[in-house]
């Protein structure tokens, strides 16, 4: 049993057909990433499989349940975790701050957050190991804005994982970033590829080359290839799609 099916997804926004009979699966310790000119339709079909668009058609299951109507709180604590393409850090609070907020999210509290969260030891313990595992534990008590882009884009990939998805969904991890700072992200998630299931959009073809195990290509909505990373490097197919916009990676 796949961990995340989605079966023949389908997102019109009045006569755009935005996503068009998506279908794929992801299996436990799998890393899929999905590729595409802009406007494919990536972001979209993100947004559903978290729960804030609702599909027109089709199904969503995930660990064998049909979570196509569950809302997005319910997904989460199902074990869906999510990184945006921009920044959804709370740039007041400390780096220590924000993950313990993304932790005690998934257990339903208020924002009643201080005092239950930072006396909460179990929290501060896995927001202090999610924080080592992604070089941020010198930072624990700096106040987010004032860090640099590449440590903020680190930041929410670990309130993502600090919730303790059984699939994390990334959107753009790289956007934004330096050759050195993809280079240290890309060094991550192949250090947490084993534990996690993960999709991931991307536009940093090394990154998509060097981690993915299976690559969907998405066009007009459409998959138009689903195959082994070789295979889609080699694919006239996937190079059509991409003229006159980025090149696929050599």
């Amino acid at each position: 049993m796949s961990l995340l099916q989605l079966d023949g997804l389908v997102k019109r926004f009045g006569g755009l057909l935005v996503t068009d009979h998506v279908a794929l699966s992801i299996d436990t310790g799998q890393l899929h990433a999905v590729i595409g000119p802009n406007g494919a339709g990536k972001t979209t079909l993100v947004n559903q499989i978290v729960g804030e668009l609702a599909p027109d058609e089709g199904r969503i299951l995930f660990c064998g349940q049909d979570i196509t109507g569950w809302p997005v709180h319910a997904r989460a604590r199902a074990g869906l975790g999510r990184s945006y393409q921009i920044n959804s850090v709370i740039g007041e609070f400390t780096v220590l701050e924000n993950l313990l907020l993304a932790a005690q999210s998934m257990r339903g509290h208020s924002f009643r957050f201080w005092r239950s969260a930072e006396s909460d030891d179990l929290l501060r313990d896995r927001a202090y190991a999610t924080m080592s595992m992604l070089g941020l534990r010198e930072e624990a008590g700096h106040v987010a804005s004032t860090l640099a882009y590449g440590q903020q884009r680190l930041i929410e990939l670990a309130m993502a994982l600090v919730t303790g998805p059984k699939l994390l969904l990334l959107d753009e991890p790289m956007a934004g970033l330096g050759p050195a700072e993809s280079e240290a992200v890309i060094a991550i998630l192949q250090k947490i590829r084993k534990d996690y299931a993960i999709l991931l959009i991307e536009h940093d073809m090394q990154a998509v080359f060097s981690l993915a195990d299976t690559i969907s290509v998405l066009v007009q909505g459409q998959v138009v290839l689903q195959d082994r990373p070789e295979a889609v490097r080699n694919s006239a197919k996937v190079r059509e799609a991409y003229l006159g916009d980025e090149e696929i990676g050599a």
